[in-house]
């Protein structure tokens, strides 16, 4: 019997306008009616994620900023940050790169050092509380994750930057464009597995979706992991199963109702 239900955001559950299905409420309440836990699990900032399930915020579980970051009914349950100086060094390396931009994200709220049109609509998406400063490097805040942004694809124009420093960080590509640094062990994944500790719920009771790179973790604290049938081509290799449907096929309802979690109540 799944517990846990665990769906990573852009490229799972919403579609490639960043749009939720309209079948989605009433699936929730008909699986939280069932005692499933519903929590989304993201890089997006938790404010954003808090702002978007508004309707149910007060019993949806948020794993924000990749997993440094949990929240559930009105408490902190889980901080991993990332050391100030360590932070610093990554801002400062970004700023030496072509056609990159950074976001340092905090606890309080996520900070940029430019008002470049395109990056500052582009982020806009996944932070609710996004302030402008004149140096990155000064902001006091509590530091979870240093964010770049390079509209070429960072694979191969920013990664391969910071290629040494996976032995001691993670160094996450999150999307095509972005690429999310945090501490060593702060992913999706040990996130969700101190809660099914916390909770007592077992891999073999949790359910995960997920597409990019930043999933990768979590798909392996899950018996059913799913891997969207547009995820990235490392993921599709660890998920023990793959959607029918794509994120903009509603892939995760699709699938949820495929596993007879929904009992044919999709498209009420």
């Amino acid at each position: 019997m799944i517990k846990l239900l665990v769906t990573d955001m852009d490229g799972t559950l919403l579609n490639d306008q960043h749009e939720l299905h309209p079948d989605f409420w009433k699936i929730e309440e008909y699986l939280t009616s069932k005692g499933i836990l519903f929590a989304v699990a993201s890089g997006r900032q938790f404010y954003n994620l808090e702002k978007k399930f508004d309707r149910i915020k007060d019993r949806t579980m948020f794993f924000a900023e990749n997993g440094t970051y949990v929240y559930y009914k009105g408490k902190e349950l889980y901080v991993n940050p990332l050391d100030k100086e360590d932070a610093i060094r990554f801002l400062e390396m970004g700023r030496k790169l072509e056609d990159t931009f950074l976001v340092l994200c905090g606890k309080n709220s996520a900070y940029i050092e430019t008002k470049d049109q395109r990056f500052v609509a582009e982020i806009k998406q996944f932070y609710e509380r996004l302030e402008v400063v004149e140096d990155l490097t000064k902001v006091e805040d509590t530091y979870l994750k240093v964010t770049l942004c390079n509209f070429n694809g960072v694979e191969d124009h920013t990664f391969p930057h910071f290629v040494n420093y996976t032995d001691r960080f993670k160094v996450a590509i999150a999307a095509k464009i972005f690429i999310d640094i945090t501490s060593q062990t702060a992913n999706k994944g040990n996130a969700i597995e101190g809660v099914q500790k916390k909770m007592n719920i077992s891999p073999e009771e949790t359910m995960v979706f997920g597409d990019y790179l930043n999933d990768l973790e979590m798909m392996k604290v899950a018996k059913y992991s799913y891997a969207m049938k547009n995820a990235h081509s490392e993921i599709l290799e660890v998920a023990n199963y793959i959607t029918e449907f794509d994120n903009n096929e509603n892939g995760v309802l699709q699938s949820l109702e495929a596993n007879g979690l929904l009992s044919g109540k999709l498209n009420l």
